[in-house]
């Protein structure tokens, strides 16, 4: 009967460690540090015209990674009052209790720590300054003051979103040039549309906790419409990397396909009847913008791989 006892109370604090473990991995949002992780890599290779360096590679994007994690977990931290009350972000480990305040921000710092201690000894002062300056950026400035002061929030603070490529960049050479910039310019123009595709699917959770969403603000009618013209405006934007020569030909061929399916949804929109588009359209532009990257770093890497076997 002891060992039975032993062995119950034993299993109930693995599960409760694993629990743990797991709402920690769920405060960094590892789903978009993954994308803006990778987004970091294609800068990194866009930036150099051979192989990628192994140690400012690999510390570079771990550097990247662990910031954009700790600005994250200050977001939940900050948010987990109106967290618990929109109905998309309840079940965050906050607001359920399964993590309080003090943890997440010691976790939070712990990151941040290491990422910055990594940034500074094995890449280049330049590469953590700038991810320390996104971080406060996105962290702070957007989640404290950007977000609950102007329906133009995720404009002005997508540029916080958009620095990765730039941190890829700057990692591998030291420096930031008009490349690295056009790079984020993409992930700027593409941010407007992503993020109000969800904000008309969430009109009702903003509005509840007097977030100034575009569609809450101006209606879902003028949202619409912006999100249609910033991805006009992203197609356009996305032929340069091909017209300064930065991209090739797949590359080209891949960002036009893609721009026409984007345009697409954003079109969809204006059907009443598709009420399930605004989150068909939030879903394709993470696709999207994972598909333009690969097909960027695919287009960099094709000559490459070619001359080895001439």
């Amino acid at each position: 009967m002891k060992t039975f006892i032993n062995i119950k109370a034993t299993d109930g604090m693995w599960t409760h460690a694993v629990a743990h473990w797991r709402d920690y991995l769920e405060i960094t949002k590892p789903k978009v540090v993954l994308l803006l992780v990778f987004t970091a890599l294609v800068g990194m290779a866009l930036a150099v015209p051979t192989w990628l360096p192994l140690q400012e590679t690999v510390f570079g994007l771990l550097g990247i990674g662990l910031a954009s994690s700790s600005a994250a977990a200050i977001n939940h931290v900050i948010d987990q009052r109106t967290d618990a009350i929109m109905k998309r972000t309840e079940n965050r480990p906050l607001p359920q209790g399964a993590l309080n305040t003090r943890q997440c921000l010691t976790f939070a710092l712990l990151l941040c720590g290491i990422a910055m201690a990594m940034l500074v000894l094995l890449v280049n002062t330049l590469t953590a300054v700038l991810t320390f300056c996104s971080l406060i950026g996105y962290a702070i400035v957007y989640t404290v003051y950007l977000k609950r002061a102007t329906p133009q929030n995720i404009v002005i603070g997508g540029a916080a979103g958009a620095m990765p490529p730039v941190l890829g960049w700057a990692a591998v050479t030291g420096e930031v040039n008009a490349y690295a910039l056009l790079l984020f310019l993409i992930v700027f123009i593409w941010t407007p549309p992503h993020f109000w595709a969800l904000a008309i699917h969430r009109r009702d959770d903003y509005a509840k906790v007097d977030i100034p969403m575009l569609p809450v603000t101006h209606g879902i009618p003028f949202t619409r419409i912006q999100i249609f013209l910033y991805t006009i405006l992203l197609v356009i934007i996305t032929i340069f990397p091909y017209l300064v020569r930065m991209s090739g030909p797949l590359y080209l061929a891949g960002a036009l396909i893609l721009g026409a399916m984007f345009l697409y949804h954003a079109w969809k929109l204006f059907d009443d009847t598709a009420t399930k588009q605004p989150m068909r359209t939030f879903v394709f532009s993470i696709n999207y913008l994972m598909w333009l990257f690969g097909i960027m770093l695919v287009d960099h890497y094709v000559p490459q791989v070619l001359r080895l076997f001439n």
